[in-house]
């Protein structure tokens, strides 16, 4: 019993091999789909959360150079520049809602904690009405 004649120019021509590929990728891009989803539809869990809401303290040892504080009257805020000796950290710079001069000090000297008497040694005040 002989196969027909288009079936022997069939496997003479290779087309077996080549007609199953079309049929194998199907099958794996359909595969390959159903896993994507369950994978990508799984929940997990992280650990760490952002925190958006809380601030961070940084607490910084530098030594102050100088200090400028430019106390604006009119706008009702001092901008206060400070230059420290630091290669990292070369300029910090402030602004407070006070415009008196022992408020200021008092801002200055919590920031940066130093004593007032270390902060009038090192202020220099300019105002601006």
């Amino acid at each position: 019993m002989s196969s027909p004649r288009w079936l022997q120019k069939l496997h003479s021509l290779g087309l077996e091999f080549w007609l199953s590929l079309p049929l194998l990728g199907i099958a794996f891009w359909v595969g390959g789909g159903i896993l994507t989803d369950k994978v990508l539809s799984r929940p997990y869990r992280t650990v760490d959360k952002l925190q958006a809401d809380t601030q961070l303290e940084v607490q910084l040892s530098v030594t102050v150079l100088v200090i400028k504080a430019e106390i604006k009257k009119s706008e009702g805020f001092t901008r206060v520049q400070v230059k420290t000796t630091d290669s990292a950290l070369k300029k910090l710079e402030f602004e407070f809602p006070v415009t008196d001069l022992s408020g200021v000090e008092a801002m200055i000297a919590q920031e940066l904690k130093l004593s007032r008497e270390d902060v009038r040694k090192l202020v220099r005040y300019q105002v601006k009405y």
